[in-house]
């Protein structure tokens, strides 16, 4: 049985890349360690945090790449939620700028707006509310980015709650709208 290294709060993850370096997913840092244990992954990064067993100790990963290649379909789409759509917008109000607390869909579902990437936003509480269900126009607001689909990388972050350093290599630019 695996423990890892007193300090080590809540279940970390570790960003799993196929053999070409493409991020796949996240992964326990647990699973992830099971993996290169098993010879299906390598080790690309590691945290300072340690696994003990009883008789030695591993690095816990970071970054895992696994040894064969497996086939992703490209046609994956992100769903459009609270976290996705924060992630898109780097957590700031696509309005004033400040910090983002809920969605707004531009053109209201009132007036027939869909629930779609291009039609929901990061707001803050006073936009939103100063907006409530007309067109931004209507109340003196206008849209800093045109709301669009994001990358496919943006459900990474999504469900990491956020990119660690050693990451960004692999999911590419700061901007991850298309």
């Amino acid at each position: 049985m695996l423990a890892r290294e007193a300090g080590a709060n809540g279940t970390s993850r570790a960003l799993v890349l196929n053999a070409t370096f493409e991020p796949l997913g996240l992964v326990s840092t647990r699973r992830a360690l099971l993996l290169v244990l098993a010879t299906k992954a390598e080790l690309v990064h590691a945290t300072d945090r340690i696994f003990r067993s009883e008789r030695t100790a591993f690095p816990e990963p970071s970054v895992v790449r696994l040894a064969r290649y497996v086939r992703v379909p490209h046609d994956r789409t992100v769903a459009v939620n609270r976290r996705t759509v924060f992630a898109r917008d780097g957590h700031r109000c696509q309005y004033c700028g400040l910090a983002a607390e809920s969605i707004d869909h531009v053109m209201p579902r009132s007036r027939g707006g869909m629930h779609a990437w291009d039609n929901v936003v990061a707001a803050c509480r006073r936009c939103n509310t100063r907006k409530e269900d007309r067109l931004p126009h209507e109340v003196g607001l206008v849209l800093r980015t045109q709301p669009c689909a994001p990358r496919q990388r943006v459900w990474l972050l999504a469900m990491s709650g956020g990119a660690r350093d050693e990451w960004a290599p692999y999911l590419g630019e700061q901007s991850l709208t298309a």
